[in-house]
């Protein structure tokens, strides 16, 4: 403070000198003000004394950036232009929404082996998702999604009841599109002119076609060799449709899964089909070289607005679609351990 009331005495007697007046009076607004175009976000955790944290936008489009913890803190700040909701991803998958405003200095405070009760503070909507979390951290799954029904319907203006949608709804083992639509239709009259609703409401209706036993929607795309590829081409006796990203881990896991099965059963009895979700095309390509994936792989730098995508209803990292010679959809959304024992079981 004291700084800053000698730079205000110094630019006033410099008012003949208006270049230097200029000079101090940025000097001022660089000393005394807060960043109205950053996010700042500070966390204590203990049980994490050291490791990574990995960044991502809320739907996992891509990763934004890395956070190093060091004795169980972090610091990070980001330009920021916008409201927006980020999800911070820990080493063992659990993730933490993040709502961020331009301007905000947000505080993260939790124990790595109670996440549920991670505390957010620092915006009204980051006090509101810590308070759901911790109410429902102890509850059973059909209590938590009567939680996440009245959350949405008492607080349909705020981001995170686009994110509870989308969490604890759309990425369920039980989908129940009719109640999904109903809530997505609750947020988007709170809000008709917000884009990020518009298209999340246009990723539901995808999503009605991803159904066991359902036919597997039309497509075309090009692969990285410039070769057209269609849902027609995937006429094997098990079909797969798998979704990765080289900042995945998990995804380029099943894809080396997907190589050893492939060997074994050859490609006549199982055909693959990638989608690769990065902005980076080079990498992209620079992991399938690395791993020799040999098999048709998609990226075309729309992330999740890749064609294939929202006609097939495909909206996880990973995810995939299992289809027979005829295009009937067999199973879908497998982890590793189940999709490997379903093509196993499917195929011997």
């Amino acid at each position: 403070m004291q700084f800053c009331t000698t730079i205000i005495k110094a630019a006033e007697g410099a008012k003949r000198f208006k270049s230097l007046g200029l000079l101090l009076f940025f000097l001022l607004c660089l000393s005394c003000g807060g960043n109205k175009d950053s996010l700042q976000i500070k966390g204590k955790f203990t049980g994490f004394n050291q490791g990574e944290l990995y960044i991502f936008g809320m739907h996992g489009d891509h990763k934004l950036d890395t956070i190093s913890v060091a004795k169980g803190q972090f610091q990070y700040r980001i330009h920021l232009e916008d409201t927006i909701t980020l999800v911070l991803m820990f080493p063992n998958a659990s993730e933490l929404p993040i709502f961020a405003e331009p301007g905000a200095e947000i505080e993260i405070e939790g124990d790595a082996s109670h996440l549920k009760e991670t505390e957010v503070t620092g915006t009204d909507d980051n006090k509101l998702m810590t308070a759901f979390r911790l109410q429902t951290s102890k509850m059973t799954p059909p209590e938590v999604f009567n939680a996440a029904t009245t959350f949405i319907n008492e607080h349909p203006t705020s981001p995170a009841s686009l994110y509870i949608l989308d969490r604890y709804f759309v990425r369920s083992d039980i989908v129940d599109y009719p109640h999904i639509l109903e809530l997505a239709q609750i947020i988007s009259k709170a809000m008709p002119e917000d884009k990020e609703i518009a298209a999340f409401c246009q990723k539901i209706a995808g999503l009605k076609a991803l159904k066991d036993g359902n036919k597997l929607p039309s497509f075309t795309a090009t692969d990285f060799d410039g070769k057209r590829v269609s849902s027609a081409d995937l006429n094997a006796k098990v079909n797969v449709i798998n979704v990765w990203a080289s900042w995945n881990y998990e995804s380029i896991s099943l894809q080396a899964l997907l190589r050893r099965l492939r060997k074994k059963y050859g490609d006549d009895n199982l055909k693959i089909l990638s989608v690769c979700v990065d902005a980076n095309e080079k990498e992209c390509k620079r992991i399938l070289n690395r791993d020799s994936i040999m098999w048709s792989n998609v990226c075309d730098g729309r992330l999740w607005e890749s064609p294939i995508l929202q006609k097939t209803g495909l909206s996880n990292m990973p995810d995939n679609i299992l289809t027979d010679s005829k295009g009937k959809i067999i199973a879908h959304s497998l982890n590793y351990q189940k999709l490997s024992k379903k093509i196993s079981e499917l195929l011997e």
